[in-house]
């Protein structure tokens, strides 16, 4: 008897000791709101899942993102904040403005540049330079940046690990996902470390990327309130609206841009065609 009361106050301390470190643990590293769903899939192994109140970026359900298509699979994101964010960025399609952010990916070099603008301040590869996989997670403004890799098609038509990148921005309470160049179905840990996506924007290209039912598996899959498709060559953008039955809305709309806050996210998932597409 004596012993444990000897030992408990240690025990209490050391446990305290404990509870002080991963407070300071969490508020030091970027965390995701989107994951927060994938929390209930089974047998999944998260990589990283911490609570959304970790991450010190304020988000008002009133505050308002601006996503403006350029072209090919270059969107540019505009945050409450005043980060600017290029997608696929390889030059071939320039912002209006440069860009805080640019993300790439390896497909292609309408996908990529070796050589952006030095005044851009964060460039991210959507493939690991070490031959490893890209891991990104960062802090920039009001926006938090991270990515999931996937694999991509070689030369030869093999395929090479982790060339891909789905970049998934989380900004003013939205998740907003961007598949890249994405060359196969995802699989359940794919979007367990995906989580939850309110804005997708999606290749509709029919084959070059995937073909058009398979593209649409994953979309139906990410339950997303708004897609956005994008890299459209070939066939017509009705070969991709024609996968979706009527549970989806389909609009085409009349400009390049769409206004989005968690509170203008439409009820039922919305296929939107922005103009240039």
């Amino acid at each position: 008897m004596m012993l444990r009361h000897i030992l408990l106050p240690f025990a209490a301390i050391a446990f305290l000791h404990f509870l002080g470190l991963m407070s300071a643990h969490a508020q030091a590293a970027p965390v995701s709101q989107c994951q927060a769903i994938a929390e209930a899939l089974p047998d999944v192994t998260f990589a990283s899942f911490k609570p959304w109140a970790a991450l010190n970026v304020q988000a008002v359900v009133s505050d308002e993102v601006k996503i403006t298509y350029i072209g090919h699979s270059t969107f540019l994101i505009e945050t409450p904040g005043g980060v600017s964010i290029a997608t696929d960025y390889s030059g071939w399609y320039a912002p209006p403005k440069t860009p805080d952010v640019v993300t790439m990916n390896k497909a292609h070099s309408s996908h990529h540049t070796l050589a952006p603008d030095p005044a851009i301040k964060h460039v991210l590869h959507g493939w690991g330079d070490d031959g490893g996989p890209a891991d990104h997670d960062l802090v920039v403004g009001d926006t938090y940046i991270r990515n999931v890799t996937t694999d991509i098609r070689a030369s030869g038509g093999t395929m090479e690990p982790d060339g891909n990148s789905i970049f998934i921005f989380e900004v003013a309470g939205l998740c907003i996902g961007h598949l890249g160049h994405l060359h196969h179905e995802l699989d359940d840990t794919d979007y367990a470390e995906i989580g939850r996506l309110d804005i997708l924007m999606v290749p509709v290209d029919g084959g070059l990327t995937m073909g058009a039912e398979s593209m649409s598996r994953v979309v139906t899959r990410l339950r997303s309130a708004l897609i956005l498709p994008m890299h459209r060559r070939g066939p017509p953008v009705t070969n991709f609206l024609q996968m979706f039955g009527d549970g989806f809305g389909k609009s085409f709309a009349a400009e390049a841009s769409v206004v989005v806050s968690v509170r203008s996210l439409p009820r039922k998932p919305l296929i939107y065609i922005l103009q240039g597409v």
